[in-house]
């Protein structure tokens, strides 16, 4: 089955088991009844009717799992993390309480 035509089925029975009818559908969307029915048919529709389809079935928040947001992936944050540098102690200058043995 290729993409489009999976896609408008599994739209329709969603649409099915929301319930609504083609007819509902149409008027959420503002889309024609028979262009409802084209695409449940698996012709092609344009990139705005399928959105508002979406919409009106109140899908258009699912949207970032067809493309996810690539600035809130995982190590998206680490790349804007600074590097993180270990504590380090102070050294004391031991300078002036070195003594070799013969300078005494």
């Amino acid at each position: 089955m290729n993409g489009l035509l999976e896609l408008s089925e599994r739209l329709k029975l969603y649409r099915i088991n929301y319930p609504m009818t083609q007819k509902e559908l149409s008027d959420r969307s503002g889309l024609s009844v028979r262009s409802i029915s084209r695409f449940e048919n698996g012709e092609d529709i344009s990139l705005s009717a399928l959105y508002k389809i979406l919409r009106a079935l109140e899908l258009d928040n699912r949207l970032d799992m067809l493309v996810p947001d690539l600035s809130k992936r995982p190590s998206a944050y680490l790349e804007s993390e600074k590097k993180r540098q270990r504590a380090s102690k102070k050294k004391k200058s031991n300078k002036e309480s070195f003594v070799w043995g013969d300078e005494k």
